[in-house]
């Protein structure tokens, strides 16, 4: 069954090399995408895609610890 689900977002601000901003402006409006959609797909890939030894571990009550 097909289900809408509502993602829920939260503002942050971070500062980034300008260089970086034009070349992710660049690719969001040669995939005639968001900036903020293009940056949450990079997010997501690179947290999906990270090295065994860089992920963080849980201990505990969820506490996390980087090995």
């Amino acid at each position: 069954m097909f289900r809408l689900e509502r993602r829920e977002f939260v503002n942050k601000t971070f500062r980034l090399p300008l260089t970086l901003v034009e070349e992710l402006q660049e690719l969001a409006q040669y995939k005639n995408m968001s900036m903020n959609q293009l940056i949450i797909s990079c997010c997501e890939y690179a947290l999906n895609n990270l090295d065994e030894e860089d992920k963080p571990t849980r201990v505990g009550n969820d506490n996390l610890r980087m090995e």
